[in-house]
């Protein structure tokens, strides 16, 4: 039969090697799924002036203003107006209406809208992960309606899935 006090310093020795050993280790978990080096602390987001054909007014700082948004509510970064740890860069390439699911006597039954756009990436912490890439994403709208109809509903969630996709290959680095 052990004595009571051995056991009791068994588990006292315990948890002392785990208090000192438990802090050395960095466990990085995030319920959005960021990955990010824990030297990089800022970021910057510039302007993204609108170059494609067809213009939406609003388009480019809504779009500017929802990346910021994005990057503010999902990391613990915060924004510097230049030259932050991570660079988000570019310009809207496309925003334009194209006839889908084509029916009899050549009549279009949806169109669609599709934005895109060229982003520059630049993490100044690790240039490795650096690229320049277009991401576009679009949603369907009956063809019985014109663009001004829905344009105001639709923007913002063809918006909202470019966010994911820029916030996914960028901070989540998938």
């Amino acid at each position: 039969m052990r004595p009571k006090y051995l056991t009791l310093s068994l588990f006292a020795m315990l948890a002392v090697i785990l208090a000192v050993f438990i802090p050395a280790c960095k466990v990085s978990y995030s319920f959005t799924g960021a990955s990010i080096a824990a030297d990089v602390k800022t970021f910057s987001v510039y302007y993204f002036p609108n170059r494609a054909r067809l213009v939406n007014p609003t388009l480019s700082t809504d779009f500017t203003e929802k990346l910021k948004e994005k990057l503010l509510k999902q990391t613990s970064l915060r924004e510097q107006t230049e030259n932050g740890d991570l660079v988000f860069e570019g310009q809207i390439t496309d925003y334009e209406v194209r006839p889908m699911a084509i029916q009899k006597e050549d009549m279009a039954a949806q169109n669609r809208l599709t934005i895109g756009v060229r982003l520059k990436f630049t993490n100044n912490r690790n240039h490795e992960q650096d690229f320049d890439r277009t991401f576009t994403a679009f949603e369907d709208f009956p063809s019985n309606m014109s663009l001004n109809d829905v344009e105001s509903g639709i923007v913002p969630e063809i918006l909202e899935k470019l966010m994911d996709d820029i916030f996914n290959a960028t901070i989540a680095n998938w």
